[in-house]
C-alpha cells in the first residue's frame, strides 16, 4: 500500500527477471500483479497468469483467484494464437545488455518488424547497441512513450547513416530544448552542440507553447468525448478518423470458428461449385450458387 492507495506491480519478461521480482513483491507492500494468460503471456509481455498464482500459493501466500474461470482465460488466448497463427510467448534468457538500452517490450516486435520492412533485420544487433549509446548522450531519458520512440529514431538513424546524428528528427529536438522538461542528466556537449546549429532548431524554440486543456478542447471540438479527445491531442488526425471509422472492435471471438470461417472464404473464391455443404457437430451450413457461390 502507498497510504490508502493500492500498490500494483506491472513488469515485462523480457530478460527473464519479471517472475523473480512477482515472487518478491508481495513482501514489499504489493497487493495486484499484472499478468498476461496463454499465448500471450511470457517472451516480451507478462508473466503468465496461472504460473503466477502457482508459485505464489508454493511460496505461502494467500492469492484469492478463481482457478477455473483464470484455466479457461489461458485456454482461450492459447487457443486464439493457434487460430490465427499467432506467437506464443516463451521464456526470455537474462540479457544484461538491457539494463543499458532498456527497449521497452512493446517495441521490441514493432522494431523487428519495421526494420523487416526495410529488409534491415541484420541491422538489429547494432541498432540496440546504438540505442544505449543515444541514451546516454541524452541524458538517460526514460524509455517509455514518446521518448522511447525519439531515441529508437535516431539509433536507426545513426545506424543508417554514414555520420551519427547526420538526421535529428523534430521530436529529438523538441526533448533537447526542454519542450518535454530537463532530462535527467545534461545532454552530450557534442550532441546539443550538433542540435543548437540546426536551423530548425530556431524555429522550434519560436513555437507558442502548449495550449491549455480548455483551449485545446475548443480547438478539436467541445462535442468529442473524453477519450476521443485524448486521442485527438496527441495522434495524427487521420489514425484517429480511421479508427472511429472502423467502429467498434469485435466483441465475441470463437478460435474454434477460424478454421471453418477459412474454409468459407476459400468456398467463396471457387468457380466450379455450385453447392456446398458443411456439417459438423452445432453447425449446418449451405452455400449455394446464385450467380456465384
Amino acid at each position: 500500500m502507498i497510504g490508502t492507495k493500492p500498490l500494483e506491480l506491472h513488469s515485462h519478461c523480457t530478460i527473464g527477471l519479471a517472475e523473480h521480482t512477482y515472487m518478491d513483491a508481495p513482501n514489499h507492500g504489493v497487493s495486484a500483479l499484472q499478468c498476461a494468460s496463454g499465448a500471450a503471456a511470457d517472451g516480451t509481455s507478462n508473466p503468465h497468469s496461472a504460473r503466477v498464482v502457482a508459485n505464489l500459493r508454493a511460496l505461502g501466500h494467500t492469492v484469492s483467484v478463481d482457478d477455473e474461470p483464470l484455466a479457461r482465460v489461458n485456454e482461450y488466448f492459447t487457443q486464439l494464437a493457434a487460430a490465427e497463427g499467432l506467437p506464443v510467448g516463451s521464456p526470455q534468457a537474462f540479457d544484461a545488455r538491457y539494463l543499458r538500452h532498456q527497449l521497452p517490450g512493446g517495441m521490441v516486435g514493432t522494431t523487428r518488424r519495421q526494420l523487416a520492412e526495410a529488409r534491415l533485420s541484420h541491422l538489429e544487433g547494432a541498432v540496440i547497441e546504438e540505442l544505449g549509446r543515444v541514451r546516454e548522450e541524452l541524458g538517460w531519458p526514460i524509455v517509455m512513450t514518446p521518448f522511447a520512440q525519439i531515441v529508437m529514431t535516431l539509433a536507426v538513424m545513426n545506424v543508417m547513416n554514414k555520420e551519427r546524428y547526420t538526421v535529428i528528427p523534430d521530436e529529438a529536438i523538441r526533448y533537447a530544448i526542454g519542450r518535454f522538461g530537463r532530462p535527467t542528466v545534461p545532454i552530450a556537449a557534442s550532441v546539443m552542440e550538433r542540435i543548437e546549429a540546426l536551423p530548425r532548431t530556431r524555429e522550434l524554440r519560436a513555437e507558442p507553447d502548449v495550449a491549455d486543456l480548455g483551449e485545446l478542447r475548443e480547438r478539436l471540438g467541445r462535442q468529442l468525448s473524453d477519450e476521443e479527445f485524448l486521442l485527438r491531442a496527441v495522434m495524427p488526425a487521420g489514425l484517429v478518423d480511421a479508427m472511429t471509422a472502423a467502429g467498434p472492435a469485435q466483441r465475441h471471438y470463437d478460435p474454434a470458428s477460424a478454421p471453418v470461417l477459412d474454409l468459407i472464404r476459400k468456398l467463396t473464391t471457387r468457380k466450379d461449385l455450385d453447392y456446398v455443404a458443411v456439417e459438423k457437430p452445432g453447425l449446418r451450413l449451405q452455400l449455394r450458387r446464385t450467380g456465384g457461390i
